[in-house]
């Protein structure tokens, strides 16, 4: 029998095995460290890829097969931070005002990075400006869960805030920085828009007239509910990558998709499996492998480690001026300058955005590397400096801060409590 010619793709097992045994040196590094003094294990991530990559020991590569799960892990990255983002919880007030300090932190943005270009610091305005208009908001969620900050009214102004430093930058990267036709893309973008709202509505009334069933699978082996969820995200992830769009985006559309069709059926176990499926196997994947994949040599020397320090400053200068500006009639001082240094937070986007930009010739590798350098000090410092901030600080009205005035505090703290169902 003839035997056809078959694709192999090279596996590099060792590499694997070393960032999977990364992933739970990390956790475990981060569980034994005091709560109030735990890192982000995304830094920790990040720093002990650098450490296994091919600049320090030598004990990891990247390859195509680690990329690969690498792009799902940033896709599922995104899922998380679309689907913190209740449109019923942020309306209003808290949304207008993220949408505003977005747009003043890319005025903002741009123009320090129109007087960087001038100066010869960088060689484009447009992909740095953007680079420091972000919140890595999918990345504080852990941190913000973690201290009890989701269910408070200043957690809703922080989500607003932090759900416009991303969604706006992914737009960018969508309709301006990864395309030579901005017109094109619009079009395109236009119909996976419409096809999501559609996929959004059937999802709505699918779940609503089958979460009892869905339910019961939730401990079975089945995971019904799970699955689906996985087919969500990397189906939407397929469609953008298919029509040229940023796969960003389709994780980001699939987590606000199921945020919308669990709506009033919100359940801790179901959102604990989807915890655990992204951030125990496949976001570190992203973070280890940014770090193998860092360029190191390029901090050697005195100009890249100078623009990692103005890199630092300017991502407070551009996201924590709009929250120190806009804030003012609904926040105190303190919680102000809090929300200034979580909107500082900065990291996965900091990465594609630095990589697109590398890519095309539109930026000096160290011009990337104190970016990327800058936004892992941003993810290791500014949580930190929040939380000491928010520390004993008490939000009158948490309550009606975080839920609809019609729904009860949720398990997590982030959504209505939904009501026992019959298979319950």
């Amino acid at each position: 029998m003839l035997a056809l010619p078959t694709a192999v793709i090279e596996v590099d097992a060792g590499s694997f095995f070393v960032i999977v045994v990364i992933a739970a040196i990390a956790s475990i590094t981060v569980a034994a460290v005091p709560k109030h003094l735990a890192p982000p294990v995304v830094v920790v991530e990040l720093l002990l890829g650098i450490v296994v990559g091919p600049e320090i020991l030598g004990l990891a590569h990247s390859d195509e097969f680690i990329e690969f799960f690498s792009n799902l892990g940033l896709g599922m990255l995104f899922f998380f931070a679309g689907y913190e983002i209740d449109f019923q919880r942020i309306k209003g007030l808290p949304m207008k005002l993220g949408g505003l300090g977005w747009l003043l932190s890319v005025a903002l943005a741009y123009g320090l990075g129109g007087a960087l270009a001038a100066a010869g610091i960088v060689l484009s305005f447009l992909y740095t400006g953007s680079a420091m208009a972000t919140t890595a908001i999918g990345t504080l969620i852990p941190i913000l869960r973690d201290n009890g900050e989701l269910k408070t009214k200043f957690g809703t102004y922080l989500l607003a805030a932090g759900g416009a430093g991303e969604f706006g930058p992914i737009l960018l990267v969508t309709l301006v920085l990864s395309t030579a036709n901005p017109l094109h893309e619009s079009a395109i973008l236009l119909g996976f828009v419409a096809l999501a709202i559609a996929i959004a509505l059937v999802s709505v009334r699918s779940a609503g007239r089958s979460w009892a069933a869905l339910e019961r699978t939730l401990e079975a082996s089945s995971q019904l509910a799970v699955r689906i969820t996985v087919v969500l995200v990397f189906g939407l992830v397929l469609l953008a990558s298919k029509l040229g769009l940023d796969l960003l985006l389709g994780g980001f559309v699939a987590g606000m998709i199921t945020r919308a069709a669990l709506r009033g059926h919100e359940v801790s176990v179901f959102e604990s499996k989807l915890t655990a499926v992204g951030f125990g196997f496949f976001v570190p994947f992203f973070f280890i492998t940014s770090g193998i994949e860092f360029d190191l040599a390029a901090l050697g020397s005195v100009e890249a480690v100078a623009k990692l320090m103005l890199f630092l400053v300017l991502f407070l200068v551009v996201r924590g001026t709009p929250a120190m500006l806009l804030y003012r009639s609904v926040l105190s001082a303190r919680d102000r300058a809090a929300l200034a240094f979580y909107s500082a937070t900065e990291l996965p986007l900091v990465v594609a955005i630095t990589t697109i930009a590398t890519e095309t010739g539109n930026m000096k590798t160290s011009t990337a590397a104190g970016l990327v350098g800058a936004a892992m000090l941003s993810t290791l410092i500014f949580p930190f400096v929040g939380l000491a901030l928010r520390k004993g600080q008490t939000d009158a009205g948490d309550e009606e801060g975080a839920n609809p005035p019609d729904a009860g505090p949720s398990p997590l703290g982030e959504g209505p409590v939904a009501q026992p169902s019959p298979a319950a």
